[in-house]
């Protein structure tokens, strides 16, 4: 089957591309404005690589989850360790190695973890504007984590009009099985001096039904509620000031794989919970030297709780870990004359970490309280400075910049002390933009990117997945050196990336097995700076538009990671993988159907064998089909989807759980 579809793939390609070549009149499709580069910018003027989604494709899909929205995008693969999760790799990296940022503002904080996580999914996704996802950068424009690239999301915006209005929506989304029930209701306001918009979420996920073979994954569900609401001030002509506020908790959250491999009687996370604050001026000046000034203020906090009791014991283990992340950025975009324009600024974000952990007899109800999974009262400063420069002359466009980031990182540890750590990091990125005709692009890149170790690498004193970790206060700042190269193709009705890559990855931060000892259990390990690695890769996708109305888009994905030091693959690195979609819209009908793949990955490592999310010789190959309808009028909208046609068993490489059996849904929303 996918031999198939790859035949069908390039061949789409190639009559595609005949096409093209017979249009050039029209203007380039190519209009989607990417932030995530500091600066925006049409992405075809961008040398590497961007994926976007739009509202409007949310709207259309209705993905259960912003992780989920990201499945099957070219070159992004998502791993679920349970339900409540979802871990986007890019690259063949994920977790810590992956920049998650909100409205600019970073995401990551110092507990992140390292590999896959559930971070991405404290995003509702009713509140998002659009997604992207830039490959192979972003630590010279955002700082740490961003190894394999950067996820921003853009969440909607309050819109100032002439006249005042007021409208909203309200909308309610079922799964088959009792597998979802959402309701979501939200406002809008607008004026010449003030907007607002806003809403509130509730969500009831049941247990997760597979495929033919597996069934109900018990227990897998949760319950979600999520509140937002976003204010826009024209304090004058060229001042805005936008703030804004957004809550998630989760409650409840099985981790599927510990109950039924790991015989626990509850192992769930209660709370999972983001909250972030902010406020943002942006002053626009005549002087092109300062043609924008940019100040936030952010104030983050995210809580995790762990329950966990094993099966036969009297003990239940609360954990609790709390991160308050104070932030401020401010960013001046200067235009020197028409060839030269740039973006520099700091970046100054401070956690403050609460680790606690309470062990209570279910019995007698005595709590007896321990050292939490991270060092108590832990503080992690991340400051930096950075300069970023586009430079264009004729057919050829230049992007270049540099940052210096210093941390300063104090941990208290119950056996070792104080610990005061200051590492830090110098990065630069450049590349080259090419213009071969007005359709055609050609490009490349290189980008030097960091990932400085964390409070989690650091401090971490507990049983993490299928381990037992000890903390490790001597490590360095993970390196990743990417060189890629590519071409682009843009029309009206063909647009055409391909891109190779080859990543360096130096100093990397993992895992290693004390050989011979066990706590509880678990095998002991301890992180140290051991490992060099590089992953090499391709992608390519197209998107066409066969007749009015009709278009059809693929996209495939190779990622091959070998670690050098240990002579062995790199862990989780996804198999080859990709989507065809097809969608046809008729004034108010929209109908697609796509179908998704992966291959089998039984290249691995030695802790992917010891995984035991990873079944035995790795993770078999799957092929699954999806199909949507929806109808949409001036103010209502309904769409309707089928997944898994087949009703086959899967899951994504390294995922504590399988995918969705056959399986149906309804989403209909109101606008008034």
């Amino acid at each position: 089957m996918n031999a198939g579809i790859l035949l069908a793939f390039y061949l789409l390609l190639i009559t595609s591309t005949v096409i093209a070549q017979e249009d050039t009149t029209v203007q380039s499709l190519s209009e989607v404005v990417v932030s995530a580069t500091r600066t925006q910018q049409q992405e075809i003027q961008l040398p590497y690589v961007t994926n976007t989604i739009k509202r409007k494709e949310l709207n259309r899909f209705q993905p259960r989850t912003t992780p989920e929205a990201l499945n099957g995008m070219t070159g992004v693969f998502v791993q679920k360790t349970n339900h409540g999760g979802g871990s986007a790799f890019i690259r063949g990296l994920t977790g810590n190695q992956t920049l998650l940022l909100i409205d600019g503002i970073r995401l990551n904080n110092s507990t992140f973890r390292f590999g896959p996580n559930q971070y991405l999914n404290t995003i509702d996704m009713f509140t998002i504007q659009q997604i992207e996802v830039v490959k192979g950068t972003g630590s010279v424009q955002y700082g740490s984590d961003a190894l394999g690239g950067t996820i921003q999301v853009l969440t909607k915006d309050a819109v100032l009009s002439e006249t005042k209005k007021w409208d909203g929506a309200a909308q309610a989304k079922f799964m088959s099985a009792g597998m979802e029930q959402t309701g979501r209701g939200e406002f809008n306001y607008s004026s010449s001096k003030l907007a607002v918009t806003g809403g509130i979420t509730y969500r009831n996920f049941g247990n997760l039904l597979s495929g033919d073979t597996t069934g109900f994954q018990n227990p897998s569900g949760y319950k979600e509620l999520a509140y937002d609401v976003k204010l826009k001030f024209l304090l004058k002509q060229n001042i805005e000031l936008t703030t804004a506020h957004q809550l998630l908790q989760q409650k409840n959250v099985p981790v599927f794989h510990k109950v039924r491999l790991e015989n626990f009687l509850l192992n769930e996370m209660d709370p999972q919970q983001r909250m972030l604050s902010y406020a943002k001026l942006k002053i626009q000046n005549t002087n092109p030297l300062i043609k924008t000034i940019e100040f936030t203020a952010s104030h983050q906090q995210t809580k995790e709780g762990r329950n966990s009791q094993k099966n036969g014991s009297a003990v239940l283990r609360k954990e609790f870990d709390k991160v308050n992340t104070f932030g401020f950025t401010a960013d001046v975009q200067s235009v020197y004359n028409k060839y030269w324009s740039s973006s520099s600024g700091i970046d100054l974000y401070m956690d403050k970490v609460n680790s606690i952990r309470d062990d209570i007899n279910t019995i007698t109800q005595a709590a007896v309280s321990k050292r939490g999974l991270y060092p108590d009262e832990s503080v992690y400063g991340n400051y930096s400075l950075f300069s970023l420069h586009q430079l264009q002359w004729r057919k050829l466009r230049v992007h270049g910049g540099i940052r210096y980031n210093l941390f300063s990182i104090s941990l208290s540890d119950t056996s070792l002390g104080k610990v005061q750590l200051n590492p830090a990091a110098f990065v630069f990125n450049a590349g080259l933009v090419y213009n071969i005709t007005a359709h055609q692009f050609v490009f490349a890149s290189f980008n030097n990117s960091f990932r400085a170790p964390n409070v989690d690498d650091m401090g971490t004193l507990g049983i993490v997945d299928f381990r037992y970790e000890l903390p490790a206060y001597n490590l360095n700042p993970e390196r990743s050196y990417n060189y890629e190269a590519g071409y682009k193709f843009r029309s009206s009705k063909f647009n055409l990336t391909a891109t190779a890559f080859y990543m360096q990855l130096q100093q990397l931060i993992t895992r290693v097995r004390k050989q011979g000892e066990q706590i509880s259990g678990y095998n002991v390990y301890i992180k140290e700076n051991t490992d060099r690695a590089f992953i090499r890769g391709a992608e390519a996708e197209a998107d066409v538009e066969l007749m009015k109305g009709f278009r059809l888009q693929g996209g495939v994905a190779h990622a091959y990671g070998q670690n050098k030091t240990r002579n062995e693959p790199l862990r989780r690195i996804p198999p080859f993988n990709g989507r065809l979609r097809s969608t046809y819209t008729n004034n108010k009908w929209f109908a697609a159907a796509e179908y998704w793949f992966a291959s089998k990955q039984n290249r691995l490592a030695q802790g992917d064998k010891d995984d035991n999310r990873i079944p035995q010789g790795g993770t078999p190959g799957f092929n699954v089909f999806n199909t949507v309808v929806g109808y949409e009028l001036k103010q209502v909208r309904v769409q309707t989807g089928l997944q898994n046609l087949f009703n086959k068993d899967y899951r994504t490489h390294g995922s504590g759980m399988n995918g969705y059996g056959r399986s149906a849904w309804l989403h209909i929303q109101f606008m008034f």
